[in-house]
């Protein structure tokens, strides 16, 4: 017992020193009160951990900050409705295009195939072709027609995306005699889209686009060969309301139907060359809401080729539209743009069109 005691007494002797030292830090002892003979005041300060601790508990819960989607687009989408569309995105596209007045749909098989009534000419004539596989047997020089579009486009990253286009076609001929009204599948289209350049002012994108045969030629529902078309388009940001796009762009058939005449080494499809530009400014902007009208100027020159028209050789031929129309944006990626395009050439794929457009970026 007196062994336990001892032991007790000698951590006793360990401990308080220390004690002694962690409460003379935190009492405060006025010692001039004591030297006066009056009763000394002693006042208990918490150490600077506690007052550490306490003030830390003190502060304001920091706000939470606010989810950030780095999967939605990282501007607003094309505001245009005729030239391609700039910006490398995940997208679903329906367009609905109503055509009147084409007056020469074989130009350089670049709407359908050369005109079935070649086939129907005398063997001895220089220009007879039993190969010609367009609609007929008459000749069409008044053509409307309606085109549906649905889109599918997939972007692997924020540079590259793949796309995939089904067309479906309606035409009416407005020449008499010459073949029934149409309607089906056409030419399927698809290619990839590579952002060579995307700051946040401004995008420039190559795009490589191929049409595949698909379409029945014999109804006018396609060209009877494949083509490429490889165009560069161009997006500047010229303010947080306005914009400016544009594009040019190359078609290239791939083989097609025997030239005019027959035995002329040239063919009836042609190269034919676009381009445009449409400024944009958004009239109403609020929240995620905008509506915006827009100005295009589109044209095409035909390099080569021919059409069932006078003169026979296309090539030379400058075709130019005006386009107004306006696009309203809404949510993440939601829009619809609806427009009008008129011929300002003589010359033309159509005299009068409307466009009606339905996009929606994921």
């Amino acid at each position: 017992m007196k062994r336990m005691m001892l032991a007790v007494l000698a951590l006793l002797a360990c401990v308080a020193p220390a004690a002694a030292q962690n409460v003379r830090a935190d009492v405060d002892v006025d010692t001039s009160a004591s030297n006066s003979g009056a009763r000394p005041d002693i006042s208990i300060a918490p150490s600077p951990r506690v007052l550490a601790t306490l003030s830390a508990a003190q502060q304001p819960a920091p706000a939470p900050q606010p989810s950030v989607n780095l999967n939605g687009p990282r501007r607003r989408g094309s505001m245009v409705g005729y030239i391609e569309d700039t910006l490398v995105s995940s997208k679903i596209r329906i367009r609905f295009d109503s055509a009147l007045h084409d007056h020469a749909p074989d130009r350089a098989e670049f709407f359908y195939a050369k005109c079935g009534c070649y086939r129907d000419l005398p063997t001895n004539n220089a220009t007879f072709d039993p190969d010609a596989p367009g609609p007929g047997p008459g000749v069409v020089d008044d053509l409307n027609f309606q085109q549906v579009y649905v889109e599918g486009e997939y972007a692997t990253g924020t540079r590259v995306s793949v796309f995939a286009e089904l067309p479906v076609r309606w035409l009416q001929p407005q020449t008499p005699g010459v073949f029934e009204h149409q309607h089906g599948l056409s030419d399927l289209r698809g290619g990839v889209r590579l952002a060579l350049a995307d700051t946040a002012e401004q995008m420039v994108t190559l795009q490589l686009k191929a049409f595949l045969p698909t379409g029945d030629a014999l109804r006018g529902l396609g060209t009877d060969h494949a083509s490429v078309e490889p165009t560069l388009l161009y997006y500047r940001s010229l303010s947080d309301r306005a914009s400016i796009e544009s594009q040019f762009g190359l078609w290239l058939p791939i083989g097609g139907s025997n030239g005019v005449p027959t035995s002329s080494d040239d063919k009836f499809s042609g190269k034919v060359l676009s381009y445009g530009i449409g400024p944009s400014v958004d009239v109403y902007s609020k929240g995620d809401v905008r509506i915006a009208p827009v100005v295009e100027v589109v044209g095409w020159r035909v390099l080569s080729g021919f059409q069932t028209s006078d003169p026979a050789d296309a090539s030379g031929i400058n075709i130019v539209n005006l386009k107004f129309g306006a696009r309203g944006s809404w949510g993440r990626g939601s829009s619809v743009y609806a427009g009008y395009g008129h011929a300002l050439t003589k010359a033309d794929w159509y005299n009068d069109i409307f466009r009606f457009e339905y996009r929606f970026a994921f």
